[in-house]
């Protein structure tokens, strides 16, 4: 029987670094974390926790424990295609890759995909996810992928992508097609159904998401963030992804898209943003001033060649910004390689080291990210979810160890994650998921991809040297 001196909890991480991000961003080295339920009870100096008694104990000494990562905007049905459709820029991209694919996935192959991309999240010590889902999304496809990510312990939305009809530009741009399956009264209906079946408080909900400002209709626009703040939930939306992007809604409307939400009222709680490259001046005023979110995607903007987000001029801002790995713009579900390359993207395009830091990109993948979905994580400290990525920081790689934030950050990678807890389940130890059969998951994924390549006609990108693209001799 326990000494009434004695504190006890379900789950006890003891010996490691503690990276709080709290809200004196303090590192206990070593510390200690408790957790009773789904909540962390203490978090301190281990010294502090000698006495303590708990259910389970895990040894972290030579690990890092710190906040589990957010993923702010991903396509996990693009996964399935790692690899193909690469060095194309981003609207042909899309009429020649991505909207051919949408026409010919089915719901069958976007719950594999999303049940394989949420296995690789939870290897990179993600616990949370936004997935922006457009193709399908028939309420079986879209709840079956919020399932999906679910099964694999981890939370978050479901944002479901909503087209409905067909505007000038995105027929002028070769956009329009079988993708605008939907009316705008189909898409709503729909997305309602959805969220009454995952409503706020689910472990995956769903989200309204028309699919991106630029070629989607403005009275869409306005009925899903209403839809959004009927139920008390997000909304999510590309914007100003491209260059041209703010150039052609001008054309079309008068106005550049950032101010015609912030006129309409639209901006503020709820609202996130992915991208955000191309944004002006009064722009970034705006979305700080509302504290609206921004998914940045620096992984995304350097394979599609895109630009480089105004990330400090947005934090300063006032803007909530997290990072996104942003589906198969990417190849890898690999959060320690976006943080890395969040920083090193900000120094190379404004030639100063001071442009950001490991520090920085730590708060943009745990606390802010977890702001950005509204989720009570993102730090360690009493009272918050017990969402947690338990990293080694052992190895050639990790050798010497003189701060540990530097080596996540830029020596850290999925292979390093010891534990991934969602809380305070484990549901990644020793390498394996702990919800899920991973290897079943691998082969039913790798039948499904091949499918969807025949089906979608694009075994000529197969082929295993692609002369287009090498340089001359």
């Amino acid at each position: 029987m326990s000494s009434p001196d004695v504190n006890r909890c379900d789950l006890l991480l003891v010996g490691g670094a503690v990276v709080t991000v709290d809200d004196a961003r303090n590192v206990f080295d070593p510390g200690a974390v408790a957790v009773t339920g789904d909540r962390v009870t203490a978090v301190g100096p281990a010294e502090q926790f000698a006495t303590w008694e708990a259910d389970r104990v895990i040894d972290t000494t030579g690990m890092a424990v710190l906040p589990g990562f957010s993923d702010t905007h991903q396509h996990l049905f693009q996964y399935l295609m790692r690899g193909l459709g690469e060095g194309i820029e981003l609207w042909p991209w899309l009429e020649g890759f991505i909207w051919p694919l949408s026409d010919v996935i089915r719901p069958a192959d976007a719950i594999i995909g999303a049940k394989l991309a949420a296995i690789e999240a939870a290897h990179s010590g993600v616990t949370a996810i936004l997935d922006n889902h457009y193709a399908p999304t028939d309420i079986e496809a879209t709840l079956g992928v919020a399932a999906s990510i679910e099964g694999v312990g981890l939370r978050g939305a479901v944002a479901r992508g909503m087209m409905g009809d067909p505007t000038d530009i995105a027929r002028r741009h070769n956009l329009a097609g079988e993708i605008f399956a939907y009316t705008a009264a189909e898409e709503l209906a729909i997305t309602r159904e959805c969220i009454e079946e995952r409503p706020p408080g689910t472990q995956v909900g769903v989200w309204p998401a028309p699919v991106n400002i630029i070629y989607c209709d403005q009275d869409l626009m306005r009925s899903a963030v209403a839809l959004a703040h009927e139920f008390g939930t997000g909304w999510h939306t590309h914007c100003s992804e491209a260059e041209n992007d703010p150039v052609y809604y001008l054309e079309e409307y008068g106005v550049r898209p950032v101010d015609w939400l912030y006129e309409e009222g639209l901006l503020g709680t709820g609202a996130t943003l992915a991208h955000g490259i191309f944004f002006d001046d009064r722009e970034v005023e705006r979305v700080g001033e509302t504290e609206t979110g921004i998914a940045y995607c620096p992984i995304s903007h350097e394979y599609i060649g895109l630009g480089v987000m105004r990330l400090r001029d947005l934090r300063n801002a006032g803007a909530k910004v997290g990072l996104g790995l942003d589906g198969g713009s990417g190849h890898r579900l690999d959060m320690f390689a976006c943080m890395k390359q969040a920083v090193l993207l900000q120094r190379v395009h404004h030639k100063e080291p001071t442009a950001s830091n490991g520090e920085e990109v730590i708060e943009l993948a745990t606390r802010e990210g977890a702001r950005y979905l509204g989720t009570e994580a993102g730090y360690l400290a009493p009272g918050r979810l017990a969402d947690m990525a338990v990293v080694r920081l052992s190895g050639a790689h990790h050798t010497p160890l003189l701060r540990v934030v530097a080596a996540l950050v830029y020596a850290g990678s999925p292979a390093d994650v010891a534990y991934t807890i969602v809380g305070g389940r484990v549901i990644l130890e020793d390498g394996k998921c702990t919800q899920v059969d991973e290897e079943a998951v691998f082969e039913e994924a790798a039948a499904h991809a091949n499918e969807l390549v025949a089906a979608a006609g694009f075994e000529g990108l197969l082929e295993p040297w692609r002369t287009d693209l090498a340089p001359s001799q």
